[in-house]
């Protein structure tokens, strides 16, 4: 097997951050003819200890993989998070998994990269731990971005607070989440607005699902093109119809009932509102569907073809 530079960590969004590991595994792979492998966790080791505490997820562990080769990853290693693994000491780990399965030459990691039993392993560790193994150690510091250390947590709270263009400033990328479409009540085609309706978090693992509102987005439907649309985020109190996440595709004739989309959340249009009854409602979806023609029309056009 080719040696490996390896990048560890949790990986969750792939922001500027990740990117930035990514990116030095790649160079140094390159330079010397090795692989490179990013490793993540699942579930979140949070998950595991604490499940209550545990964060929402920003990607789910088959799109981070996705991200991660289409950053520069040859291979991505998602690493089961289990009892078992959690009781391996930083010694075996370097040795059964790093050095064992991976040859790994060279790590890539942040500074506050921890490993092993009781988080027992830190950066001195695995330095010391490489001179016996025959491999080196680069240490990536933080990537600012307006103002702050880009985080997976700094980018939930934006997302969480519907701040998804500036999120996507740390994402290099719009957040997006995929789910099923499902059969909803047909309400929206009664009244001139079809929308496909996903999965919600209680059926399927969308991925984090930014505040309650209204959303110019991008959406793909499996692996074919993208397509505009305006998505309503929410419980629907126009009509107590209960919470759903429903995508309106602009200029789109056709049937997604049981096929996989993919949504990018570009820029919030407005918060969830109750109407007076379906004549205001309307009006006011003709107004989101303008807005968000609009906003889709100003998007950064090197991320609608996201990633």
């Amino acid at each position: 097997m080719t040696p490996a530079v390896l990048t560890p960590g949790n990986f969750d969004g792939v922001h500027l951050g990740h990117q930035a590991l990514v990116r030095a595994a790649r160079e140094r792979a390159d330079a010397e003819g090795w692989r490179a492998v990013a490793m993540f966790f699942d579930p979140h080791p949070t998950a595991f200890f604490r499940p209550e505490a545990a964060p929402p997820l920003l990607t789910q562990p088959a799109r981070r993989a996705e991200l991660l080769r289409a950053r520069g990853a040859d291979a991505v290693d998602v690493r089961t998070f289990d009892a078992a693994f959690a009781a391996q000491s930083p010694e075996a780990f370097v040795e059964d998994v790093l050095v064992g399965e991976h040859r790994v030459r060279a790590i890539v990691c942040g500074p506050d990269f921890r490993f092993g039993a009781k988080r027992a392993g830190d950066v001195s560790v695995l330095r010391r731990l490489g001179e016996a193994h025959g491999f080196d150690v680069r240490v990536v510091d933080p990537v600012r971005e307006a103002g702050g250390v880009v985080s997976s947590t700094r980018v939930r709270g934006l997302i969480g607070e519907g701040e998804v263009a500036a999120a996507s400033a740390l994402l290099d990328r719009y957040h997006d989440v995929t789910g099923v479409v499902v059969e909803g009540d047909r309400r929206g085609r009664t009244i001139g607005f079809p929308t496909a309706n996903l999965a919600g978090p209680e059926d399927s693992p969308l991925g984090m699902v930014p505040a309650d509102g209204v959303y110019a987005v991008i959406a793909r439907a499996d692996d074919g093109p993208p397509l505009r649309g305006v998505a309503n985020i929410g419980v629907r109190p126009t009509f107590e119809a209960g919470r759903s996440l429903e995508v309106h595709l602009l200029d789109f004739e056709g049937d997604l009932y049981g096929r996989r989309l993919r949504v990018a959340f570009v820029a919030r249009l407005r918060g969830e509102r109750k109407f007076d009854g379906v004549d205001a409602l309307v009006a006011q979806l003709g107004r989101d569907v303008e807005e968000g023609r609009a906003a889709l029309d100003a998007a950064d056009e090197g991320r609608l073809e996201w990633i």
